[in-house]
């Protein structure tokens, strides 16, 4: 088997024909649109420009959200727990967006938490400037508008929701259809402060609270009780009860601090609020902030006691870790087929010194140059805004659908259903007999897109650690994975020694590689289950479907005479037949369930459950796991079904949630970034007053049970 063969134009173009048909039909079952409901919420794209959106103009756009009976979703500053909406616009050039003019919002408690948010019916306006760089096609026509919205909402448990919206804004003529909405919105929204009295204003901080002080406020709120909310979370305790006077036309306050405080600022924007009048001022703090604690990897939940710091992982730590767990890649099951086919390509070179050494250094180079580009690639779309973490790429559907793909064309080629030396000319095989390293490189990036969300021991901590180091010292963390895992072949490539323990060639090499297509069909099984957790049933049997119809075709090409062409042909259009009747099913999206067995202890995890479960005084467990993470899975059969396990949760009455991260979720990534983590496995126990406990990636029975018993 020879990967430069593979890659040659006339598989990869049926490859990639398939694979584009596939995302087209993904992209035409979710057809844009002004309204998007789901089961909690109504949300629609609104428009308001009664004069018109001519150049120089604000009109204003919004999203409403309609919230169903004791759902809500959150404000700018969401309190203990939750997240704000986010709203990601796509404008025409010479239209900018501003930033959302948010209405007053209200105190939703939870047990001994507290949240900022909207229930009921809630419009988000937002500003868009025609500066003179707009130019319209025609003096009719249209502003195109997209939107991309997420917003958390939540009862008692709690649901991330997102949509994409798009509308058209008429250049000339007027939109005011929604003016009440938004005439509505306005009115909610909290007015400046002006005057001389914001001079005189300022927060004051006084030992473990803050002073506000404000003057100036109008005189039909003086003397009454104001609702206080600050626009700069994890500052104040948010449920604590808080004292406020009135001295004349001053108004002052005292707030206490959160203990988990993770922002110091120097101004702090507050609204103030009574009978539905608001109003906003940006207050100059005064006084030193207290030392935040600077262990911010293993952050106390809300409402715990805060945690002790920890001594924080060195560079040199980090990339001894990463070494060590470059180096058990190797030994990861999903990771054999390819370190096999490796292993017999040293074979075929036992008498070829040179061509020994040049495959181990091509292939290294694959090895650390595929590790150096996923890590870059990684925190460039994490700066960007993008939630992401290692693994990501295995949270495609459409990239599983492509490995599983390769590897079946592989496992067939091993198995000698065809020869790619059939399909290519004389001189392209010329070609790669002049390049074999080019099929070892190849191999090394083979090997890093299967083994890569495979979390190993000692790297979940040198990972965390690289998304807050500079961008130089994190590559090199990256870097230092790759070298570890393709240490072994490097030395044996290198080392007279190391590859005189290697078998000589002969024929059992034949009966090896055909034997190595059964591993190979073992990756594609599981890929076809990675992918029935991410899009259903019909989305593994849809692929199952086209691989069939897939080998078929090879099959046929490597016929004789007319019949091949009769064959092929008939073949082809199977195929095309099946991409565009249910290749769409392979992507489309599907709700991910809290536990992939009828197992009915694990209730799902959202942001917010683990607060408000400790709010009762119940200890939590967190298991954050992946469907293509072998280790997960392994540790969900072994430790997490363990009966002794088990009985300890139950006497300890101890809530199991489960974050399934097989799809990308922005918020399961946030929630690992807190934990100084960007992989899974990741296991966390939790419990009222005291600091979560991260367990190890390869949990044992006796780790956990110890862990437990300390509660």
């Amino acid at each position: 088997m020879t990967f430069f063969k593979f890659f040659h134009r006339p598989l990869v173009a049926s490859f990639l024909i398939a694979a584009c048909s596939i995302s087209a039909g993904a992209g035409a079952q979710n057809p844009t649109k002004s309204i998007v409901t789901t089961a909690q919420v109504r949300a629609e794209l609104m428009a308001h420009a009664p004069d018109g959106a001519d150049t120089g103009k604000t009109v204003w756009v919004g999203l409403q959200l309609t919230h169903q009976p004791d759902w809500h979703t959150y404000w700018k500053n969401s309190g203990d727990s939750g997240l704000p909406t986010a709203l990601q616009w796509t404008l025409p050039v010479g239209v900018t967006a501003g930033d959302i003019a948010w209405p007053l919002p209200k105190k939703i408690p939870i047990g001994n938490l507290a949240n900022y948010g909207y229930d009921g019916t809630v419009l988000l306006p937002v500003p868009l400037t025609i500066t003179p760089a707009f130019k319209p096609t025609q003096p009719n026509s249209e502003i195109d508008v997209k939107l991309k919205a997420n917003w958390l909402v939540c009862r008692k448990e709690c649901i991330p929701e997102e949509g994409e919206f798009a509308l058209q804004i008429p250049v000339r003529g007027s939109t005011a259809l929604n003016s009440a909405a938004f005439n509505a919105a306005f009115a909610a929204q909290p007015q400046a402060l002006t005057g001389s009295g914001p001079a005189d204003s300022n927060v004051q901080i006084d030992g473990n609270a803050i002073k506000l002080t404000v003057q100036g406020l109008p005189t039909a709120l003086r003397g009454k009780t104001l609702d206080f909310f600050p626009e700069t979370p994890e500052v104040i305790m948010t449920a604590a009860p808080w004292t406020q006077v009135w001295n004349g036309d001053v108004w002052s306050a005292r707030v206490p601090l959160s203990v988990e405080r993770s922002n110091s600022p120097s101004v702090m924007p507050v609204v103030l609020a009574a009978d539905g009048q608001a109003y906003r001022a940006e207050l100059k703090v005064l006084g030193v902030w207290s030392t935040v604690p600077a262990n911010a990897t293993l952050p106390p939940a809300p409402g715990t006691a805060s945690m002790p710091a920890a001594p924080p992982i060195t560079l040199l730590a980090a990339l001894l870790g990463a070494l060590l767990g470059g180096l058990i890649l190797n030994l990861m099951p999903c990771v054999f087929p390819v370190l096999a086919i490796k292993v017999m390509s040293f074979t075929r070179h036992a008498n070829d010194r040179r061509g020994h050494r040049v495959s181990g250094v091509a292939y290294s180079a694959g090895v650390v140059i595929s590790f150096l580009a996923l890590g870059a690639l990684m925190l460039g779309l994490r700066s960007a805004g993008e939630q992401l973490g290692w693994g990501f790429q295995l949270q495609s559907p459409a990239m599983v659908a492509a490995l599983a793909a390769l590897f079946t064309v592989m496992g067939l080629n091993l198995a000698g259903v065809f020869e790619f030396g059939h399909f290519l000319p004389s001189r392209v095989l010329l070609l790669e007999a002049k390049n074999p390293a080019i099929n070892a490189f190849l191999s090394g990036v083979l090997a890093v897109a299967i083994a890569s969300p495979c979390t190993a021991p000692f790297m979940g901590a040198s990972l965390g650690l690289a998304l807050g180091l500079p961008a130089l010292q994190a590559l090199l963390i990256f870097t230092t994975i790759g070298v570890g895992m393709a240490l072994p072949y490097l030395a044996a490539s290198l080392i007279p020694a190391v590859a005189q323990l290697l078998p000589r060639p002969g024929a059992w090499m034949d009966t090896f590689r055909r034997a190595m297509a059964f591993p190979m069909f073992a990756t594609v099984v599981w890929l076809v289950w990675v992918l029935g957790q991410q899009s259903g049933i019909d989305g593994a049997g849809a692929l199952l479907a086209l691989l069939v119809a897939f080998s078929a075709l090879l099959w046929s090409l490597t016929l004789k005479g007319r019949s091949r062409t009769i064959v092929a042909t008939i073949s082809i259009g199977v195929c095309a037949l099946l991409v565009g009747v249910i290749g769409r099913n392979i992507v489309k999206p599907t709700e991910v369930t809290a536990s992939t067995s009828s197992d009915q202890r694990w209730q799902a995890w959202a942001p917010a459950r683990v607060e408000q479960i400790l709010a009762s005084g119940t200890p939590v467990f967190v298991d954050f796991t992946a469907a293509w993470c072998v280790t997960c899975q392994y540790n969900k059969k072994t430790t997490l079904a363990n009966k002794d396990v088990l009985a300890d949760m139950e006497a300890k009455k101890v809530t199991l949630l489960r974050a399934d991260w097989t799809r990308r979720d922005p918020t399961i990534s946030a929630a690992l970034a807190q934990l100084g983590r960007n992989g899974v496995p990741v296991y966390v126990l939790y419990k009222a007053g005291g600091a979560p406990v991260v367990l190890s990636e390869i949990l044992s029975v006796q780790e956990l049970r110890a862990a437990l018993q300390a509660l």
